[in-house]
């Protein structure tokens, strides 16, 4: 079976029922195959939404783009080594792995040349590579013209620029030195009108791994404009969020999603899922939520989920949650190979969108040139091969290359 196979299926009809109701080695092969499946609402909501979603899985290696192709969803993976966070603005696209960032721009008129023609909405081309080394990268976000991630190794916020690995912004005041070992396990990264505001770690520590002896219940939430703590005693939290003027928070080890209350500094957890909680992202009232397998190991031994639920009966997949009232609307399910998931993102405005990042026959001869530019390239270039850096009014001109894609 090939990476990139759709082997999306629709789920026996009471496990959509029910569902209505309610760090691995990267480098290792997936022998696995790569399947899915999911309850029969979950296309319709992309459609309905007029969007798709990416979902980044480190212990696969791979990015999995979500989808809708009419009654079913298409599950299209891309390879990486150890995608983590993302970060998306508009028509750019940034992913962290295990030791480069990589950047992307939509070039939408990329796609019409795309299997299944006339389908693919959006193509994401790379752009730039920048080696950061080896910093456990996880959470990301734009600012403006700045990159910024959360550099797990050093325990610190940091922006990306040309000349160096990172540019360290700030750290939690309990971490004295910049140096890797993973002190606090700082992963989560949250924005307030665009502007980097809640973090969350694992542990108020600061030695080599120290949040490890206290995994259970010394998650912390800090704010960085106050450069203080405002809650402690969470399981493993992850994926601070600020929507509907409200801080969003996934309790990992507990399996649960909620909010915060500001004026008790309290966690209120709405529902609790089949799976170790993490990567968030939001449409209209729903929350679209990465569920992990977790399998017993040092990280992840001793957490109250894994004492809730057994092994089998832990899952991985997107859950689908109405924030209004915590019920469960749709899931997605993967099976065998993918067993983690880090991020979840929504690709607002695409249906159908593609990533190149390994074909090196459309990235050579596919050419995006300023609008300025174009006035001097030929009519028989702007109509194969040149296109404009301006997704709107470039439809009409791209190389003629493009990969198959199987359909369910």
């Amino acid at each position: 079976m090939t990476d990139n196979k759709d082997e999306s299926k629709q789920p026996p009809a009471d496990e959509a029922a029910k569902a209505a109701d309610s760090g691995a080695n990267a480098d290792a092969p997936v022998e696995a195959p790569l399947r899915s499946v999911h309850t029969t609402n979950f296309p319709q909501l992309l459609q309905h939404f007029n969007a798709s979603l990416l979902v980044t899985t480190y212990q696969a290696g791979k990015l999995v783009i979500v989808r809708a192709d009419g009654d079913v969803i298409n599950t299209h993976f891309r390879n990486f080594k150890k995608p983590m966070g993302m970060a998306i603005d508009g028509n750019r696209l940034a992913i962290g792995t295990s030791q480069e960032i990589w950047e992307f721009r939509n070039v939408p008129a990329v796609a019409p040349r795309l299997e299944p023609k006339g389908r693919v909405d959006g193509c994401f081309m790379p752009r730039s590579g920048h080696m950061t080394g080896d910093i456990q990268i996880h959470e990301m976000c734009y600012e403006g013209d700045d990159l910024w991630f959360i550099n797990t190794a050093f325990s610190c916020l940091c922006t990306h620029d040309s000349e160096h690995s990172f540019v360290p912004r700030w750290r939690p005041p309990f971490v004295t030195e910049l140096a890797p070992g993973d002190r606090c396990h700082l992963n989560g990264l949250g924005v307030v009108g665009n502007k980097p505001k809640w973090l969350t770690a694992l542990g108020k520590t600061n030695t080599t791994g120290g949040w490890r002896e206290n995994k259970k219940d010394g998650g912390i939430l800090m704010d960085l404009d106050s450069n203080e703590i405002v809650l402690e005693g969470l399981s493993m939290p992850h994926s601070p969020r600020w929507y509907q003027d409200k801080l969003w928070l996934m309790e990992s080890g507990n399996g649960t999603f909620g909010y915060v209350d500001l004026d008790t500094c309290k966690y209120e957890p709405i529902v609790e899922l089949p799976g170790f909680t993490r990567g968030l992202e939001f449409c209209g009232n729903l929350a679209f939520i990465g569920l992990s397998q977790v399998r017993e190991s040092a990280v992840f031994s001793g957490i109250p989920i894994t004492t809730r639920l057994k092994e089998e009966e832990r899952t991985c997949g997107v859950w689908v949650v109405d924030i209004r009232n915590g019920q469960v609307v749709a899931f997605l399910k993967f099976e065998d190979a993918v067993q983690e998931i880090f991020a979840v993102s929504v690709l607002r405005g695409i249906r159908y969108p593609d990533l190149i990042n390994h074909d090196a026959e459309l990235t050579g001869s596919a050419f995006v040139l300023p609008d300025e530019a174009l006035k001097d390239v030929p009519d028989r270039l702007l109509r194969n091969e040149v296109a404009s850096a301006s997704p709107a009014g470039a439809t009409d001109s791209a190389t003629d290359a493009g990969e198959s894609e199987s359909k369910s």
